[in-house]
């Protein structure tokens, strides 16, 4: 993964918010051990929906670190805010992105599937995807944040 920052800054130039960013921080690494734990559960809705929230929670975390309101639920989207503030997000991030927003809702509303329940369209597969892409978003936020924070 190439992390590049284009040298764009915020209009105000406010420092990064450390402490903002780690409080955001925290939750999306909780969210994520949330998110093993239940597929070790066999709960494998659940750990997908929480591995989309883990993402979620990071990709604000940056956000907020370098003054942006986060707005929305959309990882993709989020990742494509960051994009704006000049620090550039490879193809493999996004579209780790793009497979977490799936988990969003379909793994909680039963009316979001013809018949059947959530629960009974999740796997070990699935979730062990989800939980890898999360990490891998993670990581590449954790990644930015240093570089932004110098």
């Amino acid at each position: 993964m190439t992390l590049r920052l284009s040298g764009v800054r915020r209009a105000n130039d406010l420092p990064f918010d450390e402490r903002e960013y780690k409080r955001w921080m925290r939750q999306a690494e909780h969210s994520l051990e949330s998110s093993r734990r239940d597929r070790e559960a066999g709960d494998h809705d659940w750990s997908c929906f929480k591995a989309q929230q883990a993402a979620e929670f990071a990709v604000k975390a940056l956000l907020y670190g370098i003054g942006v309101a986060a707005v929305g639920h959309s990882v993709s989207k989020l990742a494509g805010e960051i994009e704006t503030r000049g620090i550039a997000v490879d193809q493999a991030i996004l579209s780790s992105a793009r497979a977490l927003d799936r988990h969003y809702i379909p793994t909680r509303y039963p009316n979001a599937y013809a018949s059947g329940a959530p629960f009974e369209f999740y796997d070990a597969d699935t979730s062990r995807e989800a939980i890898q892409e999360a990490g891998d978003i993670i990581t590449f936020v954790k990644d930015a944040a240093r570089q932004w924070a110098r």
